[in-house]
């Protein structure tokens, strides 16, 4: 699975909008539609935001392996 359908997995999961989970990690809705058609990938400080909000919420995401394909 890629990271995009990761991350519409994990907003999904979240039971969220595109545009109410842009607003949790403070990012536009175009930032998050973006991850999720694979146009762009978040930055290394917002994934660290994505991987805070799943363990917050009890969401099964390991993020580890996409910040270390960034370094």
């Amino acid at each position: 699975m890629s990271f995009c359908d990761d991350i519409k997995i994990v907003r999904q999961r979240s039971l969220m909008s595109q545009e109410t989970f842009a607003q949790t990690l403070g990012v536009s809705f175009t930032t998050v539609n973006r991850w999720e058609t694979g146009k762009s990938k978040p930055s290394y400080k917002t994934m660290k935001l994505i991987n805070e909000f799943c363990k917050k919420n009890g969401i099964d995401f390991d993020i580890t392996k996409e910040l270390m394909e960034d370094e």
